[in-house]
């Protein structure tokens, strides 16, 4: 994933928890919708319930591994927020990559 291809702005997390579509799994909560064509973007957040810094940093770096690792699979065109979860940091990327493959398969978010 390139850097600009990032969600930063709170309008945009906005954006997408209001009028994006939510699934879960233990280790994060996903919302998604229609962005800008052909790209695929990500934004993370992981609140203080996770833990210290440390914690939250590593809960935002296994979930980017995961997504990067699955990136190429993902249909083009959407804006997705990952929501860390407390167990997110515990869980290795290859896990969570797994998880949130099934997760996108399930919803039609995947090229086949």
């Amino acid at each position: 994933m390139k850097r600009n291809d990032k969600l930063k702005q709170n309008w945009e997390f906005r954006r997408l928890y209001t009028r994006g579509k939510c699934i879960s799994a233990p280790a994060f909560v996903l919302y998604y919708a229609k962005g800008k064509a052909g790209r695929v973007r990500l934004g993370i957040t992981a609140g203080k319930k996770i833990g210290t810094a440390v914690s939250r940093n590593r809960a935002k770096r296994v979930i980017t591994a995961a997504f990067d690792a699955i990136l190429p699979d993902i249909k083009k065109g959407y804006d997705f927020v990952a929501v860390a979860r407390g167990r997110t940091p515990f869980f290795k990327s290859t896990r969570v990559a797994e998880m949130l493959y099934g997760l996108l398969r399930d919803n039609g978010l995947i090229d086949l």
